[in-house]
């Protein structure tokens, strides 16, 4: 039989249990102990499904309480020196989150984007003097507590020559894959434990292969996989992209096992079977795990057939493209009883869509229709086909009156009307402010009382002018504390907003919405990705309202905040009929609308965020400037349609911007805020060399961790900004939206905040006027 595979499922638990169960622990409702059964009941949970779905190869050690690379750096021993003194758990959450406990007040380790997704890890660091050790034992603790419950487990392992990659070297020339042959012992003593424990294989991911690898990375594979290769039998698994030129050196790697991404990765099947290498068991990745949409099930087996025709069906395995970790769990769950959520899922739409648990059975089915499995596999083959013919022919997909604008669009429109530096003047006599203005990115805490009084509009408990009060009495609030913080630039809270993209999909056409459809962006932190299935407009206005009564509410600028047209598109599962670049082009020109309503309405400052421009960068150099080209202009096309004197922000966090600058500078913004107190604004190098006199606000502390920061430490880090900027551009800002943290810890943080700028006022005269162009970058 052609067996199926699944490199990694969904950890959060089919309710978010997960999430819960990390957030009780954090704030001591519960002890360890009830976190760590909370985990094991969810893992159970997880193997019986994949089992009972006919899965005959289930992975082990994919799930984490926090984030699989932070899950291998303990397994090493790469545990910075600050956090010797925790131990355990505690020490393992200070690493991803930060710690004020005990007397101590240790800050978190670096965050960032795992490739081109939106699931966050914590980045390793790696000093000149690293050494490692076998630390942890969770990967046969796993693997045997699969075995307790019938399940003869595939161990999951993040490869060594990917994690070395991933790290931070804590030493700026620094290289941490020259600790290649220091970590290969762990890796080996880690194989020889899982083999003793009963794995016949073991699933070693390097992701890294499908990227533009330099030459000591190609010398690093060869290296590690000449020790490795024989220590066990290993499926060496590639995600996310093509082989392309590295795949003769993943052929050449003594390995049992090959998985390649046959979905983003096409071209390689062709490349695979030219080559008919002699005993590799391949993995074919042939089910979409990063998007939610029914596949082409007679197209992946015509993928698969020469496959097995020439290897056979032992050297065969049907498997998703990459781990599920990435979608919803079971669109099972999105049910009649969903019929009170605005944009639920109709029966059309759930006809067209699979989440991981119906991705299981597409992998049987694949399987099945290889082995001639007529009777097993005919009816899904057939209906499969039947759901995708009525959505390519569905007339909810396309609108004349959106292809019509589409088409109208013009270079004019993605420019502004002058350029920074007259702007620059206009928008100086327009808004008065301090010298380091302080603002924030724009949301603020999310209470309990605010989820609780969505759910009650939601179910009918209260209407929509109750709501519409309680929102009302929620951002005056707001403001009020804003003024009494002491910020320069106030923002209405977004109380209204249940995600920064959702919220915008419910009020255009074109989207659709689940009720339980969570995906884990970082330890207990969700989203519910919109779906994107048609044509995308702009009915009516989304933000104006709630912007314009803040306003009305305070003498001081307030900011309308707005998500830009890239991140809505990369944070919602997008239609894959068209190119991802039309899409986003109409989200811009609706956002563009928004944009004229708010300035319209008495808005000086719009900030439409942009997180997600450096995530959706291709991993391969060559894809990229095709990418940046449509990603600038779909920002330019929503930002450009204002009046000199309207100041426009934008704001980007959590990625590794430094390489894409230039696009960055290109998108023309009036102020940039960006994310940057967990590197200590290690982006600001970056822009030594590059002179842009646009002004911008690093992040002067991390929103991401419980701690509350001093005003001593986010004043170094503002000067340690004026090593790269003039006072002129520099903005003081947190690093991110206030959403998920709580008020006791938001307000001392932001009058420290405050006070940090108010500090840098007395030391720094700030010069009267604006600056000519390209004036502060150089020192």
């Amino acid at each position: 039989m052609i067996q199926t595979a699944v490199l990694g499922y969904p950890r959060i638990g089919p309710n978010r249990e997960l999430k819960r169960a990390l957030e009780r622990y954090w704030s001591a409702e519960t002890d360890e102990k009830a976190l760590l059964d909370a985990a094991a009941k969810i893992r159970a949970a997880h193997w019986k499904t994949q089992a009972a779905a006919g899965i005959d190869i289930i992975p082990s050690g994919d799930f984490s309480l926090y984030d699989h690379v932070l899950d291998t750096a303990c397994m090493v021993g790469a545990v910075p020196e600050r956090y010797s003194a925790i131990q355990g758990l505690p020490r393992y959450f200070a690493m991803a989150r930060g710690s004020q406990a005990a007397g101590r007040d240790v800050p978190a380790m670096e965050m960032t984007k795992w490739f081109d997704t939106n699931y966050h890890y914590i980045v390793p660091e790696i000093s000149s003097g690293q050494s490692f050790r076998l630390s942890s034992t969770q990967a046969v603790d796993q693997l045997q507590e699969a075995a307790s419950h019938g399940v003869s487990a595939r161990p999951v392992l993040l490869g060594p020559v990917t994690f070395l990659s991933l790290a931070k070297p804590t030493e700026k020339s620094g290289d941490p894959l020259s600790k290649l042959d220091a970590i290969l012992p762990v890796y080996e003593e880690v194989l020889a434990d899982l083999a003793r424990k009963g794995a016949s294989w073991v699933q070693v991911d390097e992701p890294l292969l499908v990227t533009d690898l330099s030459a000591p990375a190609r010398a690093a594979f060869a290296k590690a996989y000449a020790r490795l290769g024989p220590a066990a039998k290993i499926m060496l698994t590639t995600y996310f992209g093509d082989l392309a030129d590295n795949l003769d050196l993943a052929l050449s790697l003594p390995v049992a096992g090959l998985h390649v991404d046959l979905v983003r990765g096409t071209r390689q099947a062709a490349e695979i079977l030219r080559r008919k290498p002699a005993h590799t068991v391949f993995s074919l990745g042939l089910i979409d795990g990063r998007n939610i949409w029914r596949a082409d099930l007679e197209a992946a087996v015509s993928t698969a057939e020469p496959f097995v025709d020439a290897f056979g069906a032992e050297r065969v395995i049907v498997a998703p493209s990459c781990s599920l970790l990435h979608c919803p769990e079971d669109l099972s769950a999105e049910t009649s009883k969903s019929a009170d959520y605005r944009g639920a899922l109709d029966k059309e739409l759930v006809g067209w869509l699979a989440f991981s648990r119906q991705k299981l059975d597409e992998v049987v089915a694949v399987a099945r229709a290889l082995e001639g499995d007529v009777a097993g596999s005919l009816s899904q083959l057939t209906e499969s086909a039947r759901l995708r013919q009525s959505r390519k022919t569905s007339a909810r997909i396309h609108s004349a009156q959106v292809q019509k604008r589409l088409a109208s669009l013009t270079p004019a429109m993605s420019r502004r009307a002058s350029p920074y530096p007259a702007r620059r003047k206009a928008q100086a006599a327009s808004i008065k402010l301090p010298p380091f203005p302080t603002t924030t990115i724009g949301s603020f805490p999310q209470t309990q009382q605010v989820r609780a009084a969505r759910a009650e509009r939601r179910s009918g408990a209260i209407t929509q002018a109750q709501y519409e009060q309680f929102l009302e009495e929620q951002i005056e609030q707001t403001v009020r504390k804003q003024e009494s913080i002491g910020l320069d630039v106030l923002v209405h809270g977004e109380f209204e907003r249940n995600d920064m993209v959702e919220y915008f999909g419910e009020m255009l056409s074109g989207f659709a919405f689940t009720r339980n459809g969570w995906v884990q962006s970082y330890g207990s932190r969700c989203v519910k990705p919109p779906i994107i299935f048609g044509d995308v407009e702009r009915p009516k206005p989304m933000t104006v309202r709630w912007s314009t009564f803040a306003q009305s509410l305070t003498k001081k600028p307030m900011k309308g905040m707005l998500t830009g047209p890239v991140t809505i598109l990369a944070w919602s599962f997008v239609r894959d009929d068209q190119p991802r670049s039309a899409t986003c082009r109409q989200i811009a020109l609706a956002i563009r609308d928004e944009v004229g309503d708010l300035e319209a309405g008495g808005i000086r400052m719009i900030q439409i965020d942009e997180p997600a421009l450096r995530e959706g960068l291709p991993l391969r150099k060559a894809d990229r400037k095709e990418y940046l080209d449509w990603a600038v202009e779909s920002f330019r096309i929503a930002s450009s349609g204002v009046k000199d004197a309207t100041q426009i922000h934008t704001h980007m966090c959590y990625s590794e911007f430094n390489e894409i600058v230039p696009s960055i500078a290109a998108m023309d913004a009036d102020v940039i805020s960006v994310e940057s107190a967990r590197t200590r604004m290690e982006l600001l190098g970056a822009l030594r060399d590059f002179s842009d006199p646009n002004e911008i606000g690093p992040g002067v502390y991390d929103i991401h961790s419980p701690r509350v920061p001093s005003a001593e430490e986010m004043r170094e880090l503002l000067e340690k900004a004026l090593a790269v900027l003039s006072p002129e551009q520099l903005w003081v800002n947190p690093d991110c939206g206030l959403k998920t943290r709580q008020w006791k810890e938001t307000e001392p943080s932001l009058l420290a905040m405050v006070q940090a700028a108010r500090k840098m006022r007395e030391t720094h005269q700030r010069k009267s006027g604006p600056e000519p162009v390209g004036a502060g970058h150089r020192t």
